[in-house]
């Protein structure tokens, strides 16, 4: 490689030494394996292969490595026979590299250096205390040999990073070693474990590295503080590989009295001060984050008093007069009152709902009822999201307990109800702190009893327990533990000493920091309004959706032909639900919760098969309360869909719509079920019956709609890929050396790939947003290279996640022959193609709340626009233009103005409805997504999460990451949850495209 060539480049994976001859070539191997180099790789080509890198054919090529205690101290050389296009010989490019290399025993070198016959130099270092020597290789490449590291040391190979070079002939410098670290940050884990705690250690340990941090393990929780020594050790790039797939929590975590004790916090201080420890992680529940709020709040003390007792200097007390600490909820109860999601409730959730998804197929087969006991001492969210998701009969949870002192009876009445309407299982649901409203305990075993004596039912009782804290964790887990580790770094490069202990939490889906103190406090306030009996208290203390879902929770759970709910019939509607658009999971689930909220309140609900098409046929049918029995947990669409639009045949849709009476039209569906809704309204001027209220419920794997963050099915098949990439995975690392490129879904949106990507682990990945083209391609190549030829027979399988539109040109299978075809056989790489497996499966149980909530609101605000659209004013006194009609002469529900037709979105925790007039200055129609997206930072990550642009072994990174968290502040938290429940701050702004 010339100076020049060195000059122009970024970085690069191994030193290449070129030879003219066969005869220079060998020599120069044999002159290296005389200094120590080993053999990694030595081939002469049947045919010279072209090498784009030097304009040449190889002939020959060695790759050797020095290997050494420390990674470090460790160099590669890819030693060339190479001719030129034509076959003549290439010019030897003499003295254009030199290297400098350290040992610690120049005297061996001079034996080598004589014995070999190599002439050498030596130069007298009077700082070293030792001889530098001088030499050079068969190619007269120079070579220097000093007792320490200086600016001619040699760096970690493979991620060699050389500086500007002003003229031919300067050395190359090179890092020297271990850049000045700006933190060293503690991690653990305490209190229960939760799955997600893993991916988060993985954030916060790589994170740390790239932004030049020294991150320690600390093995057992608070234990491990006390105990230190082996307990307390450096974490290392490659300790946290696959962390991302293992539930519970890799570092441990244990129960600590000494650490309850002021002597066990002050020898955890010491501990920390030993291994220059000035930053710490915490990842558990409230009870843990207590705990280091407290160290922090004690550590001027007892960094005082350790300096007094003489067990540190006066210059270390004053170099660890502060410790910042940084906690993060792994909590499977989502028990923290200021954040939506704790790490470890989704996975929790979705345990629960492959039980009890299981015990409902038993149920069914012997008319049985079941009571599933679910985790939740003073949070009944697991025990709400699971009843919603699995359709639960009846529930109990903590918050909530029963209105009634003989809620036994009302119990059994409502479930008696439901069996008498033929439905042939009832299930409980209850919370394991659930109470009555007198704090007694409601147990699981005394439902049962009351279940099988006063109503005869053949009862069973499932205490799930600790199934509910295993297994692998969910998409959404990874996800969040991953953005909340990587902000939890930023947190505390960012704060000063006078910055309050801090919580990574989310809220609106963002990211937030907030005041731990308060926000513990919050969650305490909890507890405390239980005790106390003020129940709506602790309901308002939680996120602002589960009061809303509890309310539509206890709205449709049974069939109830006396519902007080009942409208009066002048008020009763037809509404009509309809499937659009591609198949995706929840779209069952919305339209099961549609239409048992339309019969308990006396409306009619009809179901529209085949979509579109079958609208225009009249494939309309009258829902009951049993044909929707069992849609919870069915995935695909039970009324039929495709992607055909209304627009051919605009009469045929206005007159069925005449026909049927339909007074409200409730679509469900993607980006064909918004342009569908969309012309409709835009033709209400030439079709009366399309003036009815429409509303859209996004749904679509994609999630490329306009106006919501999520669209059903979008979680459910980001889950369908982690699992995949999960699997595939394991068959890349068991051949060592493979690389995965796989497709998935998403059109021209890349959400699936980023999100995914992120979540699974993904070495890159290429999406229409960014595109694909050769330079991109590598750098992916030579980050991929670099990795396997640094780990040497250890290597970890490896994924790409690909978007099918990634690039009209580089198809997944061209970008894996191109990774295979330039890897220099280091990895080879395969393909896989998910395709419609992303669009099947049992929706995720956020899918399934998400759609309960979405089919409820849709339904209240259908319901609210018809009874707008049913005032007739007097107009007996008004002459209108020949061409109108009066409002008497319309269908009893009429409804033009534009904000009738609306789509439902998921903004923040929120649910807003948009005229979808107003989403098209949103929209970009050709390509079929949204101009703005909000997972803009996800992407950042995927790169910097698996080392590309990171100097792994020195720390420190080329890239680039925008934090994205929102610092609320203690006021912050008083104003939204008090009166305000909004905070502007928390609106943000989208990423536009």
């Amino acid at each position: 490689m010339s100076a020049s060539e060195v000059e122009s480049s970024l970085s690069f994976s191994h030193i290449a030494l070129v030879a003219s001859t066969a005869e220079l070539f060998s020599k120069t191997v044999e002159f290296y394996l005389d200094l120590g180099l080993s053999t990694v790789r030595q081939i002469t080509h049947d045919r010279p292969l072209r090498d784009v890198a030097h304009c040449a054919r190889v002939v020959s090529e060695a790759w050797l490595h020095l290997f050494a205690d420390r990674p470090e101290n460790c160099i590669t050389l890819r030693i060339l026979h190479a001719i030129s296009d034509d076959g003549a010989e290439v010019e030897n490019a003499k003295n254009s590299v030199r290297i400098g290399l350290a040992t610690q025993d120049t005297k061996t070198i001079k034996d080598i250096l004589t014995s070999g016959g190599y002439p050498f130099t030596a130069h007298a270092d009077p700082k070293a205390g030792s001889d530098r020597i001088a030499t050079h290789d068969p190619l007269g490449n120079d070579l220097f040999f000093m007792l320490q590291a200086n600016a001619f040391s040699i760096p970690p190979s493979p991620e060699v990073k050389p500086l500007r070079i002003s003229e031919p002939g300067t050395p190359i410098e090179f890092s020297l070693g271990p850049r000045a670290t700006q933190k060293n940050i503690g991690i653990l884990t305490s209190g229960g474990d939760a799955q997600g705690m893993n991916p988060c250690v993985r954030a916060v340990v790589r994170m740390a590295i790239a932004r030049n941090c020294r991150p320690f393990f600390i093995y057992e929780g608070y234990q491990g503080l006390v105990d230190g020594g082996a307990k307390i050790k450096e974490a290392g790039w490659t300790d946290v590989s696959g962390f991302l797939a293992l539930g519970g929590t890799m570092i441990g975590t244990a129960r600590c009295k000494a650490f309850r004790e002021l002597e066990g916090r002050r020898t955890g201080v010491l501990n920390l001060i030993k291994n220059g420890i000035d930053a710490l992680v915490v990842i558990g529940g409230d009870g843990s984050l207590t705990g280091a709020d407290r160290l922090r709040a004690e550590w001027p003390e007892h960094v005082q008093a350790l300096e007094k007792v003489g067990l540190i200097t006066k210059e270390t007390a004053e170099k660890y007069r502060t410790l910042m600490i940084v906690g993060m909820v792994g909590s499977i109860d989502n028990d923290l009152a200021s954040t939506d999601m704790t790490i470890g409730a989704c996975s929790s959730l979705e345990r629960i709902c492959e039980s009890v998804d299981a015990i409902l197929s038993t149920a069914l087969s012997h008319q049985r009822a079941f009571v599933v006991e679910v985790m939740g001492r003073h949070c009944g969210w697991l025990a709400l999201n699971a009843a919603i998701s699995t359709g639960a009969d009846y529930l109990f949870i903590p918050e909530a307990p029963p209105s009634k002192d003989d809620w036994e009876a009302s119990m059994c009445k409502t479930l008696k109800a439901s069996r008498d309407a033929g439905k042939r299982t009832s299930l409980v649901i209850v919370a394991e702190g659930a109470i009555d409203r007198h704090l007694n305990p409601i147990k699981a075993e005394y439902i049962k009893d009351i279940l099988s004596t006063r109503l005869g039912y053949d009862t069973r009782v499932t205490i799930l327990g600790h199934v509910q804290r295993g297994g692998a964790p969910a998409h959404f887990d990874r996800f969040l533990g991953t953005m909340q580790g990587a902000e939890a770094i930023e947190a505390i490069l960012r704060a000063k000493p006078e910055t309050p202990s801090l919580v990574i939490g989310m809220l609106e889906n963002k990211i937030t920091t907030q005041p731990l103190k308060e926000a513990i406090e919050l969650t305490g306030q909890v507890a405390q309004a239980i005790e106390s009996k003020d129940f709506a208290r602790a309901i308002s203390l939680r996120s602002a959706a589960f009061s809303k879902q509890l309310k539509a929770y206890k709205e449709i759970a049974n069939f109830n032909p006396d519902s007080k709910m009942k409208l009066p019939e002048h008020m009763r509607l037809r509404i009509a639900i309809l499937h659009a658009g591609a198949p995706a999971g929840g779209m069952n689930t919305a339209t099961r919760s549609a239409v048992r909220l339309c019969l308990n309140r006396g409306h009619t609900p009809l179901g529209v098969h085949n979509g579109f098409p079958g609208l225009m046929r009249g494939e309309i049918t009258e829902f009951d309360w049993l044909s929707v029995d069992g849609w919870t947990i069915a995935g695909g669409s039970k009324l039929g869909t495709n992607r055909d639009q209304p627009t051919p045949q605009f009469g045929a849709v206005a007159y069925q719509l005449q026909k049927h009476g339909i007074q409200a039209l409730m679509v469900i569906g993607g980006f064909e079920a918004y342009t569908a809704v969309l012309e409709l309204a835009r033709n209400r001027s030439q079709y009366p019956a399309f003036n009815i209220p429409m509303a859209l419920i996004p749904a679509t794997v994609s999630n490329n709609v306009p106006g919501t963050e999520f669209s059903l099915g979008s979680d459910t098949a980001t889950n369908v890929i982690v699992q995949a990439t999960d699997m595939i995975k394991q068959s890349a690392s068991s051949n060592r050396r493979r690389v995965f490129v796989i497709e998935v879904q998403g059109g021209n949106c890349g959400y699936l790939a980023v999100v995914a990507g992120l979540s699974g682990g993904s070495t890159t990945v290429y999406t229409p947003e960014e595109g694909v083209d050769l330079s991109r391609l590598q750098r992916d190549i030579s980050h991929l290279r670099s990795r396997y030829i640094k780990e040497l027979g250890r290597s970890e399988g490896r994924i790409t996640l690909c978007n099918e539109k990634a690039s009209q040109i580089y198809s997944t299978d061209m970008i894996a022959k191109i990774y295979e075809a330039e890897s220099g056989g280091f990895f080879g790489a395969r393909t896989s193609v998910l395709g419609h497996l992303q669009q099947g499966g049992t929706p995720s149980p956020l899918d399934r709340c998400r759609a309960n909530t979405m089919a409820v609101d849709s339904i209240n605000w259908l319901q609210g626009k018809c009874w707008e659209g049913m005032d007739v004013p007097n107009e007996d006194n008004i002459r209108l233009p020949s061409d109108k009609l009066k409002r008497k002469y319309f269908p009893p529900v009429y409804s033009s103005l534009s904000d009738s037709a609306a789509m439902i979105g998921v903004i923040g925790s929120e649910v807003r409805f948009t005229p979808v007039e107003k989403l098209v200055m949103h929209t970009d129609f050709k390509r079929r997504v949204p101009r703005t997206i909000w997972w803009g930072a996800a992407r950042q990550l995927i790169d910097i999460l698996c080392g590309v642009g990171v100097d792994i072994e020195n720390g420190g990174c080329t890239a680039v990451y925008k934090s994205c968290a929102i610092d609320l502040t203690a006021d912050d938290l008083m104003r939204l949850y008090g009166q305000n429940r909004r905070l502007s701050k928390l609106g943000g702004s989208l990423t536009t495209v």
